[in-house]
């Protein structure tokens, strides 16, 4: 399966097969119009999922393979690639938080975070599969929204082709030709 990076969603016509997966961003303290403050959305519905400056790099042993992606103004983000056992492999970008559904009870088996155990993510609006969500694996199966919010030690994996850019959707919409003077 090919990547669709964040790139490609953000500069289509940028996109170079075999390039790296990114998402733009900006040094801390940019200002909520900045790249790093951009919306992340569901690519299928738009429903806002995440804010640029949710991203939060999480690197694991396991990936398959970690690209550091240097978008726009040196925002570094950790695109990772992982195989699921029945051989399918797609990217992922970590997120600190994001407002998606989290499904309980999570599992410690097959974890691509050692230490850590998952369970799926998906969008509140749609239903779409987004990814997983991660906590430490001496937690109880099954925890309370707050508490999975509000620790430290969680975050999320969410996969680059099923997210879109607010700013770069935007851009996809058209003004009818009645309308501009």
């Amino acid at each position: 399966m090919q990547c669709i990076s964040l790139l490609l969603l953000v500069y289509p016509a940028a996109y170079q097969p075999g390039e790296a997966c990114a998402a733009d961003g900006e040094e801390e303290g940019g200002t909520s119009s900045s790249p790093a403050a951009a919306l992340i959305l569901c690519r299928a519905c738009g429903h806002e999922l995440a804010d640029g400056t949710d991203i939060h790099n999480v690197q694991s042993r396991m990936a398959l393979s970690i690209r550091n992606d240097t978008s726009i103004r040196s925002r570094r983000v950790n695109v990772q690639l992982f195989e699921n056992p029945h051989g399918h492999q797609f990217e992922v970008i970590t997120f600190r938080k994001s407002d998606v559904t989290l499904h309980w009870p999570a599992d410690k088996h097959f974890s691509w975070f050692p230490g850590f155990s998952w369970t799926l993510a998906t969008c509140p609006r749609c239903g779409t599969h987004l990814g997983w969500a991660f906590q430490p694996s001496d937690w109880p199966d099954t925890v309370t929204k707050n508490r999975f919010e509000e620790s430290e030690h969680t975050f999320l994996a969410l996969i680059t082709h099923r997210l879109l850019r607010e700013d770069f959707a935007s851009s996809l919409l058209m003004i009818p030709k009645s309308l501009k003077s």
